[in-house]
This record gives C-alpha cells, structure tokens and sequence, in this order.
C-alpha cells in the first residue's frame, strides 16, 4: 500500500510567491528559462536551470552548474525569500484551466514504494537525463521540484481535500498562461493523520509526469540509506516530493508528430500506401481533430485527412497494442518513413497538444516540416493498464496539462 508523509516544507514568503514560481526544469530551453528569469534573482530558475547564470554554450552536466543551484538557493534562504515551516505538513495544490480545476495531496512518497514498485512507471528513462536530476538532487540536498503522481480515487480522500480547501490559501496566483495555482498548508496533526491512513489503503500510485524526477530521486535516497551504517528507516533522505493527484480529475492531451520529409515518396504515392491499413477522407482546408480512437488527422500539402485504421492494424485487448501511437509507429513511421527510434531519430518532432492543430500546420506550411499526424489523447485508464501490466508506452505518448509550477514547495534531505 502507497505511503504519504508530512513534511516540514521549504516555502517562498506570500510577497515572493509569483517571483519565484516557474515551469518545471524540462518544458522549457535556457534559452527560454533566461528570458523567463528576466534577472529576477528570486526566480527559481536560478535553482532548477542555474545554467542561466552561466554564458551561451556553457556544459549544462559541469559540477559548477549543480553548485550554483545549490548557492543560488541558500541565497534566497538567507534573504528571507524562502522559510521553513516548523511543523510536518502536508499541502493542497490546485490547478485551474479552462473552467478545470484538478486537486493535488502533496506529500513526501517513499522510496521503497519505488523500489518495491508500488510506485509504477509507463516510460523509460534516459541515463544522462537522469544522472543530471541525481547530481542536482545530491548537490541541493534537497527535492526542489515534485513530481507529478496519479492516484485511483478515493471517494473519502476527495471530501476532506474538499473541507480543506474552505480554508483561506496560503496562495493564490494566476500564471502569465492564464492558469490558477492555489495552495493550502494542512498542519493540523489529526487531519494529517487521517488523510495519510486513507491515502494508506491506495494500492498503488502511477508517475503521471517526471519519471527522470521521480528515478532521481528514489535512486539518491537510496545512495544515501547504502553510505549510512546508522540508517534507520525514518530519515528525509528514504522520502521525496510528490503531488498526489485523483486519476479521475486527471485530462491527458494529445502528444502529435510532424515529419520532415516524405522519404522519397510523392505525396500521391503516400497516399497510396496509407490506404493499405487506413480508410483515408479528405477534409480540405479546414483544421480537423480526430475524434475518437483509432482516428488521426494528416496534415499534408496545404489538406488535413482523417485516417481510419482498418479492423487488424491494432489489438484492443492488448494494453500497448490498442495505442494508437503504437499504430502509426507499426502501420506508418517504420515501414513509410523509415523510423524506427522515435528516442534518437532526427526526422521526427512531438507537438504537445496545448499548442494546438495550428502548430502542426505552422509548421508544415513554414517548409520545416513536410507532414503532420495529430492523435486521439491516450486515457488515464489507458496509461494505468500498460503501468500495471508492467509493459512501457512508446515515447511521447502522453502529455499532461496544466503543468505543476516548481518552487512552491521543496522538500530538505536533512
């Protein structure tokens, strides 16, 4: 059964808050991350991408780069930016977009739930990715971003978030995307107690967004429980940061694909091929959306398409074959387009779908890109089958919005 812990969290003063919040570390280039910090030393990209503090080109994995994060942060501790709370709490972040408000537990998750994966995964992780969260986790001490975790419901969980969240916010901001963050501080012991004994009979817990966060910060944890001869168990370092959300108010978007060539093929000639596992209409000019599963929509030459997959191109009983990332991967990438790693390949580029069919278009019609397919988003249900059954998705598969805003709280190893 999943764990949840109290903790006593590092938090930004009410008058820094929306100097310091900012998107997490891996959204978002250095190049864009300086322009957000706009030299405000309170932004907390100081501390997550200290590379801005640092010249164009400069190695982003050298040991000065950790470093700073870590002066950076003690700086801001020593200005009075950010204060510890005295007490172990848990929080309640909320998130609004659109007229939709998701609600968070943000509590510390325990690394033997990773490890004994009660924790479960639905993506790979990439080595360098990950030793460079370990080094700024090692460096800081700290968890300075949260991870992002699903959670199956739990009707009496969701009404005492309910009765907490009555309660004045200890924050309340609007984001310059238009997206509300609010956040309560539990530090009542007994509604402490009561939330963790319930999150207690939660089965097991899914890494919705930050799998390289979330290994990073199991495998620190662990590092440092194998170095202490005195390890008891109960020390910060065997716990990490996490936000604990209810799959049930959880709304995954599409994650589309843009191609830069047609390999040798005419457009006609595509076409042509497609029709062996798709039934293919022509939509015209007008932007189209698939519908439902088992439908894309093609971008190509100035003409969206809708794409059917014809009956024995997927396998619905089959938690990776009923994908349809795993369809176009099958039926189109690898034998029309020559892709086969979607990891490495340069050809190919992932359009999350906040930025909507437009950008699929935009970039076609700029010459970058000569075609465009847009999916029907994957389902919670979907992503908790796979992780359950132990199987990976293919990469880029699920993109989940609005995005957790770092710096609101941090967890300390010590």
């Amino acid at each position: 059964m999943a764990v949840l812990k109290a903790f006593k969290g590092i938090r930004p003063t009410k008058e820094y808050v929306k100097r310091v919040a900012c998107r997490p570390y891996d959204v978002l280039d250095e190049k864009e991350a300086r322009l957000e910090a706009n030299g405000d030393p309170c932004s907390f990209y100081h501390v997550i991408k200290p590379e801005i503090d640092f010249p164009d080109g400069y190695n982003v994995y050298a040991p000065e780069i950790y470093k700073k994060g870590r002066e950076n942060f003690e700086k801001m501790m020593a200005d009075g930016v950010f204060k510890q709370d005295e007490k172990e709490c848990l929080y309640i972040y909320s998130q609004t977009m659109n007229g939709r408000t998701q609600y968070g537990i943000v509590g510390c998750a325990a690394v033997d739930d990773y490890v004994n994966d009660i924790i479960k995964k639905h993506e790979l992780t990439r080595p360098d990715k990950e030793e460079d969260r370990k080094n700024h986790v090692r460096v800081g001490n700290m968890n300075a971003e949260p991870v992002f975790f699903a959670y199956p419901h739990v009707p009496a969980l969701d009404e005492m978030v309910a009765s907490v969240v009555q309660a004045e916010p200890a924050y309340d901001l609007v984001t310059d995307d238009g997206i509300g963050h609010t956040f309560w501080v539990i530090n009542d012991p007994d509604t402490i107690r009561q939330i963790c004994e319930l999150f207690a009979k939660v089965p097991f817990t899914y890494v919705a967004d930050g799998h390289h966060r979330t290994a990073a910060a199991a495998l620190v944890g662990k590092e440092r429980r194998d170095a202490n001869p005195h390890h008891t168990g109960k020390e910060e370092y065997n716990f990490f940061l996490a936000v604990h959300f209810p799959d049930n108010q959880l709304h995954i978007m599409d994650y589309n694909r843009v191609i830069k060539d047609l390999n040798g093929h005419s457009p006609d000639q595509l076409l042509e091929k497609l029709k062996d596992s798709f039934s293919i209409e022509d939509k015209g000019t007008s932007e189209y959306r698939p519908s439902r599963l088992h439908e894309f929509s093609m971008y190509l030459e100035g003409k969206w398409y809708a794409l059917t997959a014809k009956p024995g191109t997927y396998n619905d009983h089959d938690p990776i074959g009923v994908l349809d990332v795993t369809i176009l991967s099958e039926r189109v990438l690898a034998p029309l387009f020559n892709i086969v790693d979607l990891r490495k390949d340069k050809r190919i580029d992932f359009v999350g779908g906040l930025r909507g069919l437009g950008e699929l278009k935009r970039r076609v019609d700029s010459g970058n890109m000569k075609i465009a397919f847009a999916l029907y988003p994957v389902t919670m249900k979907q992503l908790i089958d796979i992780a359950d059954s132990g199987q990976i998705m293919p990469p880029k598969t699920t993109w989940f919005e609005p995005k957790l805003r770092s710096g609101l709280v941090i967890h300390s190893l010590d």
